[in-house]
């Protein structure tokens, strides 16, 4: 069985990272458990070297070093992370529970909407020593409207990715080496290639990607 602990940068109701992640955790296939945390708003503030966390944080550790990989799904706020998610990524990085970990992120937002958030949260991930899974990571951009009253997203086009996303992750779990990938490419069934900020002059960008939703 394949553990993954899913992760929301956002701590307000009805946000659509979270609703995404959410759905990610419903539509988990056979051989992977996945559970989304919703701890982020009650952790207490960062204290580097701390001997003794508090309870929420010595509960987090647990859950991350007990899940095999971490799922991230984050918004940008004022061009980086949220506060709250550094936060937590403060306390995981202090204690040692990201080094070798595989992580993976899923955008759920237009290009140039994020860049900035996930070019912060790679960097974490490195300095933590994480594992980040670049076959992993897809970018479906949503919209609220998708979202229904159980607070699941409808869109089919991300219930194809998250089986992409998934599949992709048990691989790279699996296999102690893989070809290596484009740092500016991401691949889905859905969207075969994400546009990346870094991308190579002339890159043809998807229509999705032009502003055609």
């Amino acid at each position: 069985m394949t553990r993954v602990l899913l992760i929301s940068g956002s701590t307000r109701d009805g946000s659509l990272h979270t609703a995404a992640l959410r759905t990610a955790a419903r539509h988990a296939t056979a051989g992977i458990t996945a559970d989304l945390y919703d701890g982020l708003s009650g952790l207490p503030a960062f204290v580097p070297g701390e001997p003794n966390p508090p309870v929420a944080v010595t509960e987090l550790r647990d859950r991350v070093t007990r899940s095999d990989a971490l799922l991230v799904s984050t918004p940008e706020y004022a061009g980086s992370l949220p506060g709250s998610l550094k936060n937590l990524f403060d306390w995981l990085v202090d204690g040692g529970e990201l080094s070798r970990k595989p992580v993976a992120w899923l955008s759920v937002v237009t290009p140039g909407r994020d860049d900035g958030a996930r070019a912060s949260l790679e960097s974490v991930l490195e300095h933590g020593g994480a594992r980040l899974l670049r076959p992993a990571c897809v970018r479906i951009p949503l919209e609220m409207a998708a979202v229904d009253a159980a607070g699941l997203v409808t869109d089919v086009r991300l219930h194809v990715a998250l089986q992409d996303m998934v599949g992709a992750l048990v691989r790279s779990l699996n296999e102690r080496t893989s070809a290596p990938q484009p740092s500016w490419q991401a691949h889905s069934s859905v969207y075969p290639v994400v546009q990346r900020q870094d991308a190579p002059r002339g890159a043809q960008l998807p229509p999705w990607a032009r502003g055609v939703n």
